[in-house]
């Protein structure tokens, strides 16, 4: 029998049909193509390890290209400009200082173009030899500035206030490290002459006294800027950035002084103060028809361009920051009052003694008497305590007070100065009874020489009052007026200046007040001092004083002098009347005006005798 036929073997399926389960790891399984052999483990491994190799550098570069991209397209702009500004020097322009200047224009203060060397020590490489270059140019040293050349800072100064002639010589050296600022010289051309109304400018440019300080704002002017790119030593590039905001220069400030009458005012003063008994002496001079100051001075004073060098103390201006008790020139305001009021004329009779009482104390005369009929212009001729308080009882303490406020009296003046002093008057209601009988008699009250000088002010112009002022102009522009007030009537005015010249006229207490040729009119003053040592009058000494007007019979200036006088017992009459003779001389002979020839009247001192 034929064998049975062998089933057929198994058909092997390629390796290329392998299904997608078996074997496969993805979507898709690897395949190998028939025949092919799988690469050895360390060609694959060498293959992994050149993939992370390409793939850490070619990172990196495109990181880099990126970054170099952003640099020179988007940012390349804002690092350009950042570059610059750190070349870019930043200085202020400082302005030039206003001048402050008398009513004629002459300079009393101004101020001169000026820089400061400076240097920064890390862009020296050699001090030595660049202080060699500079020391004849600044005469500093070679020495110093070698040490100063050396420091560890960035900033040091070389010299200050550097003429622009030798600042230029400098710039010309080309030195790197080496540059120079605005640094303004405050110069003083009459010295010590209205130095205490002019005042001083500090370190920092800042006015620190008299005018100086008050129109500070407006004699300073407004700093500019000016922008300058510079090179590796600091100087700036020729074709570089250079830009500027100017400076606006300060205003000038007139005043109403005249240096002449200024510069005679003071000289007399000083030969005051040289008496062996004077400490201080002060003098001021007005305009009657405007309250202008024409003169203002006070020994001792000082020069404002060596204030660093004067005692602090003396740095003020006294006629407006000091007070004193006026004695027995305030008693001009008294029977202004009485006579105001309708208590008295110039002619009416009292029977005056040689004492009166107030409450627990007695007042009475200089010099002892016994009654003495005395017209109202004997009183005050002969400066009676006394008959005063008699007159100023008649007024009433609230009255009196009235009139002493409405000549100015306990309030500034509000004169353009610093420190001006109210003085000290307290109000009638607060009085006692020994209070009321010294105020009308200038004790118990205290003024400045400028309060003094405005109450006569206001008598010599009939009675108006015109609130003082020593700046005319500012910029060119004129200063407000001044307030002013009626204190007087015209006619009781007249009374008043009638009753003044016949202080210094026969028989009066002030001959020594003459002036050759004028009628002059005014009253003396010798009031205790306080003394400081004790708070009380004892051993204090005398302030004395004279404030007039002339001429008499067409006032033109008012004179007020205060004498400071710890260790005399001298009178107003004596010491201060010559003072205000001078002054009051020069005042009216500079100023062109003569006698109007007319007689002093006949003054009638006393009553009709029995």
């Amino acid at each position: 029998m034929p064998a049975a036929p062998r089933p057929p073997a198994p058909r092997r399926r390629p390796a290329d049909r392998t299904p997608l389960h078996e074997g496969g790891t993805g979507a898709f399984a690897s395949r190998r193509a028939p025949g092919s052999r799988r690469a050895p483990a360390a060609l694959r491994t060498s293959h992994r390890r050149f993939s992370i190799g390409f793939v850490l550098v070619v990172v990196p570069l495109l990181v880099i290209t990126g970054k170099l991209w952003l640099l020179q397209g988007v940012d390349s702009g804002e690092y350009a400009l950042a570059a610059t500004q750190d070349r870019i020097d930043t200085n202020v322009i400082a302005p030039l200082r206003g001048s402050v200047v008398d009513r004629d224009g002459n300079p009393l203060a101004y101020t001169l173009a000026a820089s400061r060397i400076t240097a920064d020590p890390t862009l020296i490489a050699d001090p030595a030899r660049t202080a060699l270059a500079l020391t004849t140019l600044l005469d500093v040293p070679a020495s110093e500035l070698t040490e100063l050349l050396s420091e560890d800072g960035r900033y040091v100064v070389l010299a200050s206030q550097v003429e622009p002639e030798v600042v230029d010589e400098v710039e010309e050296l080309g030195l790197p490290g080496v540059f120079s600022e605005d640094d303004p010289v405050r110069a003083y051309p009459a010295g010590s002459v209205a130095g205490q109304v002019v005042g001083f400018v500090g370190r920092e440019g800042s006015g620190l006294a008299g005018i100086e300080q008050t129109f500070d704002e407006q004699l300073a002017g407004t700093p500019g800027e000016r922008r300058v790119e510079v090179g590796s030593g600091g100087h700036p590039i020729p074709s570089g950035i250079d830009e500027s905001t100017p400076a606006v220069d300060g205003r000038d400030v007139e005043l109403t002084i005249d240096s002449d009458l200024q510069f005679v005012t003071e000289q007399r003063l000083q030969q005051a103060c040289q008496d062996g008994y004077t400490t201080r002496a002060s003098a001021v001079v007005l305009d009657v028809h405007t309250g202008q100051v024409a003169a203002m001075g006070s020994c001792p004073g000082y020069d404002p361009g060596n204030y660093s060098q004067t005692d602090p103390d003396l740095l003020g201006n006294p006629i407006v920051s000091s007070v004193f008790e006026p004695g027995s020139v305030l008693k001009a305001v008294t029977l202004a009052a009485a006579i105001e009021e309708g208590a008295a004329t110039p002619v009416t009779v009292l029977s005056v003694d040689g004492s009166i009482e107030a409450g627990d104390v007695v007042v009475r005369d200089a010099h002892p008497h016994e009654p003495i009929d005395w017209t109202v212009t004997g009183i005050l001729a002969k400066s009676s305590n006394v008959g005063t308080i008699m007159l100023a009882r008649e007024v009433g303490d609230t009255t009196m007070e009235e009139y002493l406020r409405a000549f100015g009296l306990g309030r500034t003046t509000g004169i353009e100065l610093p420190g001006e002093s109210a003085g000290i008057l307290e109000e009638s209601g607060e009085w006692t009874a020994s209070r009321a009988a010294n105020v009308p008699i200038g004790q118990g009250v205290s003024v400045t020489t400028l309060q003094m000088a405005s109450v006569y002010q206001a008598i010599a112009n009939d009675g108006l009052r015109i609130e003082p002022r020593i700046v005319s102009s500012v910029g060119g522009e004129p200063t407000p007026a001044p307030d002013t007030t009626q204190v007087l009537s015209e006619s009781t005015a007249e009374d008043v200046a009638y009753m003044l010249e016949a202080v210094v006229g026969p028989g009066g207490t002030a001959p020594l007040a003459q002036v050759d040729g004028f009628r002059v009119a005014g009253k003396t003053g010798t009031a205790q001092r306080a003394n400081p040592e004790c708070n009380c009058y004892a051993g204090g000494g005398y302030v004395t004083t004279f404030v007039g007007f002339a001429p008499a019979d067409d006032p033109q200036y008012v004179v007020a002098v205060d004498l400071e006088r710890p260790g005399s017992d001298a009178e107003g009459g004596q010491v201060a009347a010559p003072v205000f003779a001078d002054i009051l001389r020069q005042a009216l002979t500079a100023d062109g005006i003569v006698p109007s020839g007319t007689p002093r009247p006949d003054f009638v001192l006393t009553g009709p005798e029995e």
